[in-house]
Parts: structure tokens; C-alpha cells; sequence
């Protein structure tokens, strides 16, 4: 039981989550993650250890359920396994909060100065959170801060990690701004300083990378077809669907582009294997000499003959051999049942999942003498995947999304903005086809060059500059997240070594 000692904590506590939570698209509340939790640290410079914990969990909790609440919504599942998604998950990622309080509570319990080892225990969560199968990064707090471009500049070297540290260490001196009453002004100037130079440092950045001289650039026609997800495979419907494609794909062609970017199973079929259902799109690919990237799910026999089934890409080119993609990274209780590699009895619960087996090639297309990579919905939330996408040598990235299950809810516009995050790191342009929207362009600085809304049917064309040179986070990942953890580490170590 979360029993609660102090009626004020537990109100601080809850706004402390509520204005985190609103930060987070769709709400262009980013700004509000700069005090959000001013109110925790409150908290937490008055209460015991024992309940430390207790006070951060309900804040995560309140923050997660505003974040995430669009988890509930997916109308591709039955209620019970949505409700109990939505609260697994909720319940699973607050734990990092409670973590962060305790950490941070029993430090400022020890002198109240250490305060400032905030950051470093965020960044470090933040970085241990995104590992393993349940691994989520959707949540870092550098996605609160996508409408204010300029600040988050800086992530071709750090990474989210880096976004994630300067906000709290913005809410540690505007807390002490506040709690203190002879320094008011060092901590105001430190913060309007902090702030003002990464603004002038995003400026210059975004300036400097929107006037790189470029030698290449291709035009993509990407589609955004607004089939509803729960009537695409209804038998009823399949005609149809493959009519409005055809007639979208001869919109496209029209348009004379270099690629064509079709949405997440943008067909109810397996294209690799449907020779019927692929050779009317191979002919037109083949006569107008324009190549394709598909959605598809796809089929494959294990060595002892059991059916492997996978959400991928295939890309089709002009007189060659198709390519296909199959997902690296799938989606917890969505598309299977996390260590049923270990123990299959699991993927025998129904959690309304897909069971599709995930792919273990991070695969490249050419496209004349350069290369790209797709990524397929969730991967584009993983900062680690596209990253080695990029460093294999993709000079852009796709990404292949089918939002339609969630409605018009805040899912769909966090998904589009995670995209901004992997170009700043990656400074790679990024195409985005989704079934039903948010579908888009966005350029190495992060700008939206085009978005199309939720539920419009369109097929439009962009110039899409190609990058060569790798950022420094490209090349060797999140550096800022693993000093953070080292130093907490260290830092415990010592001070249990001290009081002993």
C-alpha cells in the first residue's frame, strides 16, 4: 500500500507529474519541464527516506498516465489486454521515478547541496531505462522540448541525454531561485544564461547545417493513404484497398520522383510470396523506372519447418530483384511477448499481440550510388537502432508508420515529433509515410518541412538533401548516459565508503 503521511507531499508530488505529463506533445507545453519538478524537489527536501520512494512513484504515475494514456486507446486489441498494457506500462516506468527520489532523497537527506546530482541520476535512469526488452526511450524529456529547435541542438553530440540534463539542471536553479533568499540573482543569471546560450548555440547550429553545400539530393513522393487499420484485412475491403493504391501509386508516378514511400502493410498481403499481388506494382515499378518501398508483413519456414512471421519492408527496383527489411526491434506485448525466445510457453498468452519473429539485419537500400534505411514504427522511438542504420552508411532514413489504431490522440503526434530527435542526432533527413498521418519531412536540423494532417488522404513530393559525415553521437552512441551512471556509481561507492 502507498500510504501517504503528508497530504501536502502527496499534492506536490502529483503536480510535479502533472506538469511533466502535459510537456509532452501534442500540448505545446514543453516549456512547463523546465520548473516541473521544482514541486518534487519540495518534497523531497523534507521527507524521510522511508518514503521516498512512495512520493516519486506517484509522481511517475500521474506524469505517465497524461503521457501515455493513448496506450488504452488502441482499437487493434481487445479492452482487457489495452487496459492491462496501459497499466503495466505505466506502472513498470514509474519505478524510475521512485528510483530517482529515493537516489536523490537520501543524497539530500545527507547534505542538501547534493541536490545538484539531479541531472546525473536522470540521465543515468533515463539511459539504464532504454535497455533490455522492455527498454522504452518514447519518454526521455527531450521529447517535451521539439517545439523549441534551437535547444535541443545539441544532441548531435549528446544525445537526448543531453537535453535531459540541462532541463533538470534548469530545474535545480530555478528551485534554489526560488528557496533562496540572498542568491536570487546568481541562480536567475545562471538559468536565463544557460538557457540563452543554447539557444544562440541552436541558432548558429541550425543555421550552419541548413547552408551545408550539398552535391546530392533525390525527390521522394511519399503517400499517406488513410486506410482504416481494423478494415484493411476484412476480405470485403481488399479490392478497394488495392484499387486506392494503384490509383495513389499512378499519382505518385506522375510526379516523376526518385522514390516512392508506401505506409506500415500498406497492402492486406504478403508481397514477397504474392506474386499476384506483386507483379501489377513490379510493372509499373519496371515501366516508369521508378523503385518502391513497400510495407509488408512477411512469412518464412524455420530450419524445422515451423512458420516465422514478419512486419517488414520490400523494396522494389526497376528490373531487379526485390529487397525486403524485416523489423529489428518489436514492440513489448504488441508484436510479442517479451523472453518467449527463452520460454515459447509465453507467446501462448493472449495479450492480443502479433507474434511476429524479429529480424536481425540492419539492412540498406541503394537508391542509384547512395543508400538509405526504413524504419518500421517503433523503431524510429529507439535512438540506438537508427543510429546504427546510420552508421552502416545510410545517407537518409524512411520511416514506415501506421498510427491509424490510436485514433487522434497524443500517440501519433509524439510518434511524428520522435523523428525531429533522430534527425538532430543523426543530421540525416527523414521521409515519414504513416497509413493514416502523421506523415512528413524532416531535415538534418530538425525543421518539419512538410506535415500532413491526421486523416488526410495524400500523396505529395520533397527534395530530400543527402548527408555523408557522421555525428559524433552517431559515432560512438550515448557517451553522456554512461559518464552519468559511472558517476553516480562512483559517487555512491564513496559516500558509503566515507560513512563507514
Amino acid at each position: 500500500m502507498l500510504n501517504f503521511p503528508d497530504y501536502k507531499n502527496l499534492l506536490l508530488s502529483v503536480l510535479s507529474g502533472f506538469l511533466i505529463g502535459i510537456s509532452y506533445p501534442s500540448l505545446p507545453l514543453g516549456f512547463l519541464a523546465w520548473i516541473g519538478f521544482i514541486p518534487l524537489f519540495i518534497v523531497l527536501i523534507s521527507c524521510k527516506n522511508n518514503y521516498l520512494f512512495k512520493y516519486g512513484y506517484l509522481a511517475g504515475i500521474t506524469s505517465h498516465f497524461i503521457t501515455l494514456y493513448w496506450i488504452g486507446l488502441n482499437s487493434g486489441a481487445g479492452f482487457v489486454p489495452v487496459f492491462l498494457s496501459l497499466i503495466g506500462a505505466v506502472f513498470y516506468l514509474s519505478l524510475y521515478w521512485g528510483l530517482f527520489t529515493t537516489i536523490l532523497g537520501i543524497l539530500i537527506n545527507i547534505k542538501p547541496s547534493f541536490l545538484w546530482f539531479s541531472p546525473l541520476i536522470w540521465t543515468s535512469l533515463e539511459w539504464i531505462r532504454s535497455f533490455g526488452p522492455l527498454g522504452f526511450p518514447w519518454i526521455d524529456l527531450a521529447l517535451t522540448q521539439t517545439r523549441f529547435l534551437p535547444l535541443i541542438q545539441i544532441m548531435d553530440v549528446t544525445g537526448s541525454s543531453g537535453v535531459s540534463f540541462w532541463i533538470m539542471t534548469l530545474n535545480v536553479l530555478l528551485f534554489l531561485f526560488f528557496n533562496s533568499k540572498d542568491s536570487r540573482k546568481k541562480y536567475a543569471v545562471c538559468a536565463i544564461g544557460l538557457i540563452g546560450l543554447l539557444w544562440i548555440f541552436g541558432l548558429m547550429k541550425i543555421n550552419s547545417i541548413e547552408n551545408i553545400p550539398l552535391n546530392n539530393s533525390i525527390q521522394v513522393a511519399i503517400t499517406q493513404p488513410n486506410v482504416d487499420p481494423n478494415e484493411k484485412w476484412e476480405r470485403n475491403n481488399r479490392e478497394s484497398t488495392f484499387n486506392l493504391m494503384h490509383m495513389l501509386l499512378d499519382e505518385a508516378i506522375n510526379m516523376n520522383p526518385d522514390l516512392i514511400l508506401w505506409p506500415e502493410t500498406a497492402l492486406p498481403s504478403y508481397l514477397r510470396l504474392s506474386s499476384s499481388d506483386r507483379r501489377p506494382i513490379q510493372e509499373k515499378v519496371d515501366n516508369y523506372n521508378i523503385p518502391l518501398l513497400s510495407g509488408t508483413i512477411d512469412k518464412q519456414f524455420s530450419k524445422g519447418g515451423f512458420p516465422l512471421y514478419f512486419n517488414g519492408s520490400i523494396y522494389l527496383q526497376p528490373n531487379k530483384p526485390s529487397e525486403v527489411y524485416h523489423k529489428v526491434k518489436l514492440v513489448p506485448f504488441a508484436e510479442y511477448v517479451p523472453l518467449s525466445d527463452f520460454f515459447p510457453k509465453l507467446s501462448e498468452l493472449n495479450f492480443g499481440q502479433g507474434n511476429f519473429t524479429k529480424g536481425n539485419e540492419f539492412t540498406l537500400f541503394s537508391i542509384g550510388d547512395d543508400y538509405f534505411s526504413n524504419l518500421i514504427c517503433y523503431e524510429s522511438s529507439l535512438p540506438d537502432v537508427v543510429r546504427k542504420f546510420v552508421m552502416r552508411g545510410a545517407k537518409f532514413l524512411t520511416i514506415q508508420a501506421n498510427d491509424g489504431w490510436l485514433g487522434n490522440s497524443s500517440g501519433p503526434f509524439q510518434h511524428f515529433e520522435l523523428a525531429i530527435l533522430r534527425a538532430v542526432e543523426n543530421r540525416r533527413s527523414i521521409v515519414r509515410s504513416a497509413n493514416t498521418g502523421i506523415s512528413g519531412v524532416i531535415t538534418p536540423s530538425g525543421k518539419v518541412k512538410v506535415q500532413k494532417n491526421i486523416g488526410e488522404r495524400s500523396v505529395f513530393i520533397d527534395s530530400i538533401p543527402l548527408f555523408e559525415l557522421n555525428t559524433f553521437y552517431t559515432e560512438h552512441g550515448n557517451i553522456l548516459g554512461k559518464l552519468s551512471s559511472i558517476m553516480i556509481v562512483l559517487s555512491l561507492g564513496v559516500l558509503i565508503w566515507l560513512k563507514k
